[in-house]
């Protein structure tokens, strides 16, 4: 409330009051929602109460009983103060007057102060203000997060840099997940983030309440097709730095498992050129092989047959071939996967139930492929194909370091690697 709208009475002057006042004044909010200085200027003078708590309507829904005995749908209230309503859009002149008429930069009437909701918007010119007017780099919110947890955007990196310079922990956790700032921002993608915090000496094997690793977390993150490098360039500045390929999760999951769910062929590439264990077993007996082809069908705008020649090149364990009929049905989406499988055996036995077992529509798409495939049964594989497979077993996990002394010409190297060519021979 402020003088001439509800300002209490002089027996209870708002200087006697240790609780803000709360206001629901809709100039003054409309004053601070707008950035409109003169009117905040005019409203917050030096005889106002700065420290107010302002009911505001967040974007969350909730079911909400009447008294009549029905449910509704509404919008949930949070509580807000000037400084966070100017600090989150980014108002910095409001934001400067509003400090000078002494407002409080640790009230948190919603949880957080105005340094978290500041970061939450990416707003760098007001969290340099908070932090030059003592705001903490390490308050905690009410969900037990600081600052630098919440610089989750491209747009907040100047906002992390200026938490570290003004002290902020690059090692702080969170209250329930546990997770570092580093944790935060590998699972978000956020390369250049990932380089700041290294560069101030992030721990590369801090762990959260899951057991994971901040590789851990970049792997086991899904993430559209278009995101590829941006995980990508986060996983090799962790690996660069040091972090350890084979770490497991409390489900002894590892990053190279937790990359092939994601079909993320970069990632998977670079594991494993860095020691990745391509057969080890998660919890759950499942291998790098058992989830990319689980999740092939569902991902192939991530190229999952790269995934799948990958792991095949060093040397994962193969399809046992009874089941190979299973994985066409679950696969047949991606024939580039079948084919990379298919052409790691010397011989497969297909029946009539392969060609049952592909929708007419992928026949018509992929006729070469399919009536390759299925042909199969029929003729012997080619004099080319036998050879690659008799030489692919003499190499059995040694075949890419070998690769080079062998001195084949290229083409040779690449059919040697499974060369997509969409049809069998």
């Amino acid at each position: 409330m402020l003088p001439g709208r509800g300002l209490p009475g002089p027996a209870q002057s708002w200087r006697s009051r240790k609780e803000p006042l709360e206001c629901q004044d809709v100039v003054v909010q409309n004053a601070l929602y707008t950035g409109d200085l003169q009117q905040v200027q005019r409203l917050f003078s030096e005889r106002a109460k700065v420290n107010l708590v302002i009911p505001a309507r967040s974007h969350d829904l909730r079911w909400t009983s009447q008294k009549w005995g029905l449910w509704s749908l509404t919008y949930e209230e949070e509580l807000t103060s000037p400084l966070h309503i100017t600090a989150s859009r980014g108002y910095v002149d409001c934001l400067r007057h509003l400090l000078l008429r002494g407002a409080d930069v640790e009230l948190a009437p919603g949880g957080q102060t105005a340094l978290h909701v500041a970061c939450t918007a990416a707003q760098a010119d007001c969290v340099r203000l908070l932090l030059s007017f003592g705001a903490d780099p390490e308050a905690v919110s009410e969900d037990g997060r600081k600052p630098l947890h919440l610089c989750q955007s491209p747009d907040s990196l100047q906002c992390a840099r200026l938490l570290l310079c003004h002290g902020a922990h690059v090692d702080s956790t969170t209250e329930e997940e546990e997770d570092t700032p580093l944790h935060v921002v590998a699972r978000l993608g956020l390369g250049e983030h990932v380089r700041l915090f290294l560069s101030y000496g992030a721990r590369l094997e801090a762990r959260n309440a899951e057991g994971q690793t901040p590789l851990n977390a970049a792997c086991a993150q899904p993430h559209p097709a278009q995101a590829t490098e941006d995980y990508f360039q986060v996983c090799q500045q962790l690996v660069a730095a040091g972090a350890q390929v084979n770490t497991t999760d409390l489900d002894r999951q590892r990053p190279l498992h937790q990359a092939c769910k994601n079909a993320n062929p970069r990632v998977v590439e670079l594991l494993l050129s860095h020691g990745a264990n391509v057969n080890i077993m998660s919890y759950s007996g499942n291998m790098a092989m058992h989830n990319i082809l689980q999740v092939a069908a569902y991902r192939l705008e991530h190229q999952p047959e790269e995934v799948v020649r990958g792991l095949l090149n060093y040397g994962a364990v193969r399809i046992w071939p009874g089941a190979l009929l299973k994985v066409l049905r679950h696969c047949c989406a991606s024939p580039r996967t079948i084919e990379a499988l298919v052409n790691t055996y010397e011989h497969v036995r297909v029946t009539e139930e392969w060609a049952e077992a592909v929708p007419a529509e992928l026949l018509q798409e992929h006729p070469q492929f399919f009536q390759s495939l299925f042909s199969l049964g029929q003729s012997p594989r080619s004099l080319k194909h036998l050879a690659r497979c008799a030489l692919r077993s003499a190499l059995d996990g040694r075949l890419l370091q070998a690769l080079p002394e062998l001195g084949l010409p290229p083409p040779l190297q690449q059919f040697l690697l499974l060369r997509f060519e969409e049809v069998l021979y």
